[in-house]
């Protein structure tokens, strides 16, 4: 909302007063004076005019997950459970899921109440990194790794796939790392080599990376220095 709707929105103060406090300094957005009557601020800002306290500002949750196999990227389900159920009824409301893994995926999973800031993080045009760690049914053919450096057409999209890096682990076992997040891309991508994922656990999003004492099933909140991390990204 526009800084000016919200101190306008106050009992007495009308829109041109309400601009007229802020080109002169008497509205604060987080403790810091903001002069721009057009300023987007957010939910979670805490607002005040000359000290008076005209937005709270809701608290805004980051969430790390271990997803297990067996949960639903989801918020609601009649049949399976979903990965919200895992955490505190308290906690869980109003979370939007960062990157949503189907089902049978297992792996990191972010969770935050701020919507605006978990599309920027999962938009394909961002470019940023996801890490997946994948077991296939046959092995890994010789030129998979140039086939996803060079790019995956995908006829639906009518799209070819940005550059991929791929790590043979073992003959049916790899890292690939991709820079999208597009509809069971990583399953497309090996079908398109004649290949199968059966199994598929996703180790890292950009700089961040699941914890490995974090059991499946838990969760922990990032930290200040993740999300601004996560931030870089797209500020």
């Amino acid at each position: 909302m526009k800084l000016s709707r919200i101190v306008s929105n106050q009992p007495n103060i009308s829109r041109k007063k309400a601009n007229w406090l802020i080109a002169t300094g008497q509205v604060h957005v987080n403790d810091l004076i903001c002069r721009m009557a057009d300023a987007d601020v957010d939910e979670f800002a805490v607002v005040r005019v000359n000290g008076k306290t005209v937005q709270q500002g809701h608290c805004a949750h980051y969430i790390m997950l271990h997803k297990p196999a067996g949960y639903l990227s989801a918020t609601e389900d009649d049949t399976h459970p979903t990965v919200l159920q895992l955490l505190p009824p308290a906690l869980s409301q109003g979370l939007h899921i960062a990157g949503r893994l189907d089902r049978a995926t297992t792996g990191l999973m972010i969770l935050t109440n701020n919507g605006t800031w978990s599309r920027q993080l999962t938009l394909p045009g961002m470019g940023i990194a996801k890490v997946y760690r994948v077991t296939t049914a046959y092995p890994i053919g010789p030129d998979t790794a140039l086939r996803f450096t060079e790019g995956i057409w995908f006829e639906y999209e009518q799209l070819t796939t940005a550059p991929a890096t791929l790590e043979l682990l073992a003959p049916t076992l790899a890292r690939l790392t991709i820079y999208e997040g597009r509809y069971h891309q990583v399953k497309r991508m090996f079908h398109a080599t004649g290949n199968r994922v059966i199994a598929l656990h996703r180790e890292g999003i950009g700089h961040l990376q699941l914890n490995s004492n974090l059991a499946e099933g838990s969760f922990r909140m990032l930290t200040g220095s993740e999300i601004e991390g996560l931030d870089r990204y797209y500020t």
